[in-house]
């Protein structure tokens, strides 16, 4: 980009320059240097227009530069020099101008790319070592010294710092990482030591995945683009085909050049992509990651989002509550719980091994129960924890005191896990997940702009009603399992509604990937949802999902906005022709000028930001 702005640059320079000296010459009244430097002018500044007209034309496409070199050579044929120079003159000066504010959209992309760490220190007995970023390889020693870029995803094991993560995750404040945290590449460790091992490097890694995704996000053309570039094929030949029949009739050659070339799409074919590439560099800078225009446009028009429960409306670090028992005392049904659970992965699961605090032995013959709960045996006794769904498919009644009181608890917002040992209950585990402090807050702004807001949960309905009433949510659905999710957003998409799904899990991935857009929140380190979503908040942030929604209908308002100036600026021009009020040179500084207010339109945004004060 830089190289090309340059040569567009000295072609400007020395075309306006020969252009200022045919008209010094024509003043002190050299008449045949004049002509000779205009036809000049219009060599240089129109080569690189023929190179470009050429190269178009052996594809089959005929675009601007095509009907600017005609209009150019039918001037100089007719004598008009002033106006073959004037016309390339412009039409090099729109270019420059067009490559210049372009290049400013992709600044904040450029900015992300400038981040990329380049080397490494590598900790291999006792000595350090600086090698290529691209070298290191999983499991190697990383050594993080204060003001360094970090170029590997690992995990902390000596040391602590103060990590800048807002190029990656958008987070504008800085974190504390001390040993077992999690750092990407591409953040910088503002204060402190550490000593990081290699997790992921080089192209694995979270930025590198960043970077792909952008650049392959600014090459996905958006519907409404895809639907432009066909429509000026055909409207070009068009254009021609209307001067030839201009011209026919009125025998005026030079209003049929200048309609020629102030009516051709210039403006028209630039304003989508580049809204959807300033979009897109904005996403980027605040950990927005757009995948292309497409994506964009349709989450400009999301009219329903639903969220997951666990994890996205609440921390997703659930905690033990309470521990009941109807059998024994609360300490042996929390270890007979946590013998099972032991082999769970699941976040309730985690819970509760973490409150038993290794004082339980774990079970053998372990089995999973999908939406259900899991079983094992401990001492040859069966314990089952889980759902009531599960205890009772094993045959087991639920007393109607371990009823009442489940449903207390779930009417208080907590998720109830039953245990049963040899065939009876013997107690309760109570487990909550706080929400997050800005939920209600980003409920509320969805609403406000129109977007209904919707929880998909795991959960039972008394939890979920709890939790759906706190937040001011239209709708829940609970006690569904990944595929009812599914079944769910494709009721709300045979509605004619226009869904995106909020998710932070790999069990949310189908029903991010059926979805009209799906959105992974915290997705930093995440393949799953990285490679499902149609737009990743890298950050573990809330709010950032009304502020992606926002930009993504600023873009859409921001197109239709230069779509129409565009229309309206050729149809003005084209009666200012056919009225003869318009002619070839000034023509062509409104069709550049047209063109460069376009560019200027869309980036504003760049600057677009959203309301919400603590984004």
């Amino acid at each position: 980009m830089i190289k090309m702005v340059n040569s567009k640059t000295i072609t400007v320079l020395a075309s306006g320059a020969l252009i200022l000296l045919g008209y010094l010459a024509a003043k002190l009244g050299y008449q045949q240097p004049n002509l000779v430097l205009m036809v000049v002018a219009a060599a240089v500044a129109g080569y690189p227009i023929v190179k470009t007209a050429y190269t178009s034309i052996k594809f089959k496409i005929i675009g601007i530069e095509a009907l600017v070199t005609v209009a150019a050579i039918g001037a100089i044929i007719i004598g008009e020099y002033w106006e073959a120079a004037a016309v390339t003159f412009l039409f090099a000066l729109g270019s420059f101008l067009e490559a210049k504010t372009l290049d400013k959209t992709r600044q904040a992309i450029k900015q992300l790319m400038d981040m990329a760490p380049l080397t490494a220190i590598v900790l291999a007995d006792g000595q350090e070592r600086e090698i290529p970023a691209d070298e290191v390889i999983p499991g190697d020693i990383v050594v993080i010294k204060p003001g360094a870029k970090i170029p590997v995803d690992g995990i902390v094991i000596k040391g602590h710092g103060t990590i800048n993560e807002a190029h990656v995750t958008g987070e504008p404040m800085p974190v504390g990482k001390t040993a077992g945290d999690k750092v990407y590449s591409g953040t910088i460790n503002e204060v402190g030591y550490m000593e990081v091992k290699t997790e992921k490097a080089g192209e694995d890694t979270t930025f590198a995945r960043i970077l792909t995704l952008v650049e392959e996000a600014q090459e996905s053309k958006a519907p409404t683009e895809r639907y432009l570039a066909n429509f000026a094929r055909y409207y070009t030949p068009g254009i021609i085909l209307l001067s030839v029949i201009v011209f026919l009739f009125t025998r005026d050659i030079e209003m049929a050049l200048t309609l020629l070339v102030i009516a051709c799409p210039g403006a028209l074919v630039i304003a989508t992509p580049v809204s959807i590439v300033s979009a897109i560099g904005n996403g980027a800078r605040r950990g927005v990651l757009l995948k292309g225009g497409e994506h964009l446009e349709k989450a400009g028009k999301v009219n329903v989002i639903a969220f997951d429960k666990t994890g996205t409306l609440t921390h997703g670090k659930p905690s033990v509550k309470e521990v009941k028992a109807f059998v024994g005392t609360s300490s042996q049904v929390l270890a007979s719980a946590a013998s099972v659970e032991a082999h769970s992965e699941h976040h309730l699961a985690r819970a509760i091994v973490s409150e038993a605090c290794n004082q339980f032995k774990p079970a053998e013959d372990f089995q999973v129960y999908p939406g259900k709960g899991a079983s094992g045996h401990v001492s040859g006794i069966n314990i089952l924890v889980g759902n009531r769904a599960l205890i009772t498919e094993a045959g087991i009644t639920i007393p109607a005191e371990v009823e009442n009181y489940l449903q207390q608890q779930e009417t208080a917002g907590c998720t109830a896990i039953i245990i049963a040992e040899g065939g009876q209950v013997t107690g309760v585990v109570s487990i909550a997940d706080q929400l997050r402090s800005d939920a209600a807050e980003v409920i509320g702004r969805l609403k406000k702009i129109g977007i209904k807001a919707i929880m998909l949960t795991g959960d039972n309905p008394r939890t979920a009603a709890a939790i759906a009433g706190e937040l001011g949510l239209d709708e829940y659905s609970a006690g569904l399992l990944p595929e009812q999710k599914v079944e769910v957003i494709n009721k709300y998409m045979q509605q004619g509604n226009v869904i995106a799904m909020v998710g932070d899990g790999i069990n949310d991935a189908p029903a991010l990937a059926t979805a009209d857009i799906g959105v992974a929140m915290g997705a930093a380190g995440t393949d799953v949802t990285v490679e499902v979503a149609n737009v990743i908040l890298m950050a573990d942030r809330l709010a950032m999902v009304p502020y992606a929604i926002g930009l993504s209908r600023a873009a859409v308002a921001n197109i239709k906005q230069n779509i129409a100036f565009a229309i309206a600026v050729v149809l003005l021009l084209i009666a200012g022709v056919l009225s003869k009020y318009v002619f070839l040179a000034s023509g062509m500084l409104v069709h550049e000028a047209s063109v460069l207010l376009v560019i200027l339109n869309a980036m504003r945004l760049l600057i677009y930001k959203p309301k919400s004060t603590n984004l």
